[in-house]
């Protein structure tokens, strides 16, 4: 994996102290001042490798108001001043089609009739999200603007405690090849009808922690992988004529999606396998990661030769190093989207982590002594980037003594700072406070 410095070919500076690096390289903003938040983006931009393609801002908690504010802000400037064409977000990658019609001025009359359909986790329903894709709309509407913004999801078709059914992947699939053979295989549709069966068996909730509930190694989910292996042996021998009748981005969409098919019956495959309980997490958890990853480079392929594209997700999905999570007594770790997409990318991937200081509304009190968010919300600003330098230049001894901040005691999504902080951003981005999000779920009180 790479990990050399994203700073535009320059060595990192030496720190005798991690006191004298946030000394000198935090650069404090505020989200109530464009001016203070634009100059720092535009810093940030300008030390980074002009090869980029790939920029990457993850969120330390689902639910932090004040970072979609940021991711909003951020986007905006990124649009205006820095060549990026579209943004792709933590929601299912079939599901924000419809967003992207609605974007591009087509398919629905309002984002009311999308909010639902067009994001999967209930992340339709949070005003930054409304906020953000509306502003993209107006943006496209804009006849001045020449290069028209595109909206993407990236997650794969599942969520947290339940996979959806492969049918609205498998349907998009056939349409495609009927458009081009009208009326298309009939007989191949209805044998994927049959084998599909009921939505409801597929998407069962229980099957996440019980594989003895999923469907994923049935003689008919078996029978549903050939199809699909099928489907995609159609698409590469087909390709010349496919590639001329229907146009190449089109093409190449039908085979993200037949691509997709494939992950996504091999994620029901691993819920039924009846394996130890935390290997069977840990493997689905690393299908999803690595579909993630597939997704962002066929978005970074399809923006080439538009922009480049920004990546917003949780910090544990965009991170260069591997994510863990303690999940009752099973503590949990796989590869990340990010490490996939560092090597993927190399230089041409950058990550900016988030952090928050407090967080009353999501059960974070103030940071202890000593951690890394104590250390950086104690410099000048609501808010402040500041580079990593991979920890290259830092003081070794200070990272590995860090300690961790507690937990959140409401958002289970939060996750500190630690040592490997420092290898698995690029730059980090700095809240002071932070409030719940508008439109988001309930927050429940956890145990300490």
């Amino acid at each position: 994996m790479d990990k050399s410095s994203s700073l535009q070919n320059s060595p990192a500076p030496v720190y005798a102290t991690l006191d004298e690096w946030i000394k000198q390289d935090a650069i404090p903003f505020s989200l109530d001042s464009a001016p203070s938040l634009d100059a720092c983006v535009d810093r940030l931009i300008a030390s980074l490798d002009p090869s980029l393609k790939l920029l990457g801002l993850g969120e330390a908690l689902h639910g932090g108001e004040d970072i979609l504010m940021l991711r909003n802000l951020l986007f905006s400037r990124l649009v205006e001043k820095h060549g990026y064409s579209a943004i792709a977000v933590e929601s299912s990658f079939p599901r924000a089609r419809a967003v992207n019609e609605y974007v591009a001025g087509r398919g629905p009359a309002s984002y009311d009739a999308l909010q639902e359909a067009g994001f999967s986790h209930g992340f339709g329903r949070l005003k930054a999200n409304r906020e953000l894709v509306e502003w993209m709309r107006a943006y496209n509407a804009d006849g001045a603007h020449r290069i028209k913004l595109r909206f993407y999801g990236f997650d794969s078709p599942t969520e947290m405690m339940y996979s959806d059914s492969p049918r609205q992947i498998l349907y998009f699939l056939l349409d495609y090849l009927a458009s081009i053979d009208c009326p298309g295989d009939q007989e191949q549709r209805l044998r994927i009808d049959r084998l599909l069966g009921q939505d409801s068996d597929w998407e069962n909730p229980a099957a996440t922690m019980d594989p003895e509930k999923s469907i994923g190694l049935s003689p008919a989910a078996k029978a549903l992988r050939i199809e699909v292996e099928d489907l995609i042996a159609q698409l590469q021998v087909r390709r010349p004529e496919l590639v001329a009748k229907s146009g190449k981005n089109r093409y190449l969409e039908a085979m993200q999606y037949a691509t997709l098919g494939r992950q996504l019956l091999n994620y029901h495959a691993a819920l039924a396998q009846k394996s130890d309980p935390g290997e069977r997490i840990v493997q689905c958890l690393g299908l999803r990661d690595a579909m993630m990853a597939d997704n962002l480079a066929y978005v970074v392929s399809q923006e080439c030769s538009q922009g480049r594209v920004l990546a917003f997700a949780h910090n544990s999905h965009l991170q260069r190093g591997k994510a863990e999570w303690q999940l009752g007594s099973n503590q949990l770790a796989w590869w990340p989207a990010g490490a996939h997409l560092s090597l993927i990318f190399g230089p041409s991937y950058v990550v900016i982590g988030t952090a928050v200081g407090v967080s009353h509304a999501n059960g974070i009190g103030q940071p202890q002594d000593g951690t890394l968010e104590a250390r950086l919300t104690g410099t000048t600003g609501p808010g402040r980037f500041i580079p990593t330098y991979n920890g290259q230049g830092l003081s070794a001894s200070e990272i590995a003594a860090l300690p961790e901040r507690s937990a959140s005691t409401l958002n289970s999504t939060y996750f500190a700072l630690t040592p490997q902080s420092f290898t698995d951003f690029d730059w980090l981005a700095v809240l002071n406070s932070s409030e719940y999000t508008r439109g988001g779920p309930e927050l429940v009180q956890r145990g300490k």
